[in-house]
């Protein structure tokens, strides 16, 4: 099977360990409009894969900066999920092993870099308006109340 640059995560051999940075900034949150799959065009929480001896900390402040070009200081775990995607023949196409970490926002304003569509600081309205990924509803909800 052969795949593009851009879907050379495709079809893994076992699971992906990725990362989420949930960054609350008033009364808004920080999210991405993804570019690729899996979920993409959809907004979630930024983020993205763990680097081998890279901690889930790290990943996330580094993962964050690369998408949005926000620095933050990322904390404890609030979140794990798995997110997997089978092809229409059944086989596995993306499977990541997901861990959102709280974090605090430091400097900076969203931008769209690397892998990302779009960045932004969103309300409770602005997510009424917009694709936003399921898991990503449900980790807003949880944490921030049943609004978002």
């Amino acid at each position: 099977m052969t795949t593009t640059a851009r879907d050379a995560k495709a079809y893994p051999l076992t699971p992906r360990a990725a990362v989420g940075a949930v960054v609350v900034r008033g009364e808004r949150v920080l999210l991405v409009q993804r570019r690729d799959p899996p979920s993409a065009g959809q907004w979630a929480i930024p983020g993205g894969s763990v680097r081998l001896g890279e901690t889930l900390q790290a990943a996330a402040e580094r993962e964050v900066l690369e998408e949005t070009g926000v620095t933050i200081r990322a904390g404890r775990s609030v979140f794990a999920f798995d997110a997997i995607e089978r092809d229409p023949s059944g086989a596995v196409r993306y499977h990541y092993v997901i861990v959102d970490l709280l974090a605090e926002y430091v400097t900076g304003e969203p931008r769209a870099r690397d892998d990302a569509l779009d960045a932004a600081w969103l309300s409770t309205e602005d997510l009424q308006r917009v694709p936003v990924n399921e898991t990503t509803r449900e980790l807003l909800r949880g944490l921030l109340g049943p609004d978002w």
